[in-house]
């Protein structure tokens, strides 16, 4: 995603930064990681390819280059206007990131704190959804502690909720990492099983029988978020996998199967694409996103089921159905990441107070229980 975003960007404009975090949280930049093919081998030992961190100070607006220099060398500041985070899940799609960006008082392209912790968390996602009136998939929810402690009590409430088949997810993760479709019980204690040691909380959800997905991008901010054409995906599978969606036959989805625009009646399609909008604005979102949805066409039921606010392509194929080519597509997104930023500015964060002078005067010991 990352080195799809950089061929993206008009070298003539913009002078990308590569910031490449490693397994093992350390962060580093340098030229060589602007190659795709370099990360074939280990990358970070290449030359030209220095240790970084993104300082949260304003005073740095950016990256502090070799930050444990010794005394034969000296760290150096890389100023940075706007960060493309592309970077899926944990980290880097669930406000964390993002937050890290908010201190810096750094421009960041995506969806801010609130909006990517949200649409991360497909519990707490469905909660903000449906009292918004989105119409969502029905679930039960519940944490890794109480499926330890009372395992039985667990299934004979999802039982009861629910009935087969139905889905197993990790709360917050993504690319259907730790997804699992069960049948009868023993498929669905072994799902949970799964799901349970790769996050604290689990969501099953009600299967939808015989549904079309279709996939529908937003972008903007505020009351200006626009949609794009509409998607069907083809899988030979019951669901796409990690491995359809990042490997098979190309680069992050480039070449799999879809129906563009999806084959739905203009009613139907439009009914989709404000439900999406919809949904977006109730997360508070901005720059762009994928929203995915499973649909009875003959009925004209529709069921959000998922937002990216970090899809694996960004959906670049999707805006140039609608005549959006990718290049002007990160310039927007960019332009939207400035706007934000203009914004969040004219917040007033400089609140004057004689606190600390009041508290003093009153003495620090015994303020709690004093008689008045």
């Amino acid at each position: 995603t990352g080195h799809q975003v950089i061929r993206a960007f008009d070298p003539e404009r913009y002078e990308v930064v590569p910031i490449y975090i490693d397994r093992t949280g350390r962060w580093f930049t340098g030229d060589p990681l602007l190659e795709l093919k370099n990360f074939k081998n280990e990358v970070i030992s290449l030359k030209g390819v220095v240790s970084a961190i993104l300082s949260p100070s304003i005073q740095h607006h950016g990256l502090i280059l070799n930050p444990t220099a010794g005394r034969f060398e000296k760290s150096e500041i890389k100023r940075l206007d706007v960060v493309f985070p592309t970077i899926h899940g944990s980290h880097g799609e669930d406000g964390t990131l993002q937050g890290l960006l908010e201190l810096a008082d750094i421009a960041y392209v995506g969806c801010g704190v609130l909006a990517s912790a949200i649409a991360n968390d497909k519990i707490m996602s469905k909660i903000v959804l449906s009292q918004q009136g989105v119409p969502i998939i029905e679930g039960v929810s519940f944490s890794r502690t109480e499926w330890l402690q009372a395992p039985d009590k667990v299934i004979s409430h999802i039982i009861h909720e629910l009935h087969y088949p139905v889905f197993v997810k990790p709360a917050t993760l993504g690319s259907s990492i730790g997804i699992g479709k069960a049948a009868d019980e023993a498929l669905l204690r072994a799902h949970i099983e799964v799901a349970i040691n790769l996050d604290q909380r689990v969501l099953v959800e009600q299967a939808i029988e015989d549904p079309t997905e279709i996939n529908c991008a937003v972008m903007g901010i505020g009351t200006e978020i626009t949609a794009s054409v509409l998607e069907q995906p083809v899988s030979w599978d019951q669901f796409l996998t990690f491995e359809e969606k990042y490997t098979r036959g190309g680069e992050c989805m480039k070449s799999a199967d879809r129906i563009i625009p999806a084959p739905l009646p203009e009613e139907l399609a439009t009914k989709i694409k404000n439900i999406a909008i919809q949904a977006f604005r109730a997360i508070e979102g901005r720059g762009t996103a994928r929203i995915d949805f499973l649909v009875k066409p003959k009925t004209g039921e529709v069921y959000l089921n998922e937002i990216n606010t970090m899809p694996g392509s960004l959906a670049f194929y999707l805006w140039q159905e609608t005549d959006l080519p990718p290049r002007n597509m990160v310039d927007r997104l960019v332009a939207i990441a400035r706007e934000a930023q203009a914004e969040k500015r004219k917040n007033n964060y400089d609140y004057q107070t004689s606190l600390v002078n009041l508290v003093e005067s009153r003495g620090l010991k015994g303020t709690k229980g004093q008689k008045r």
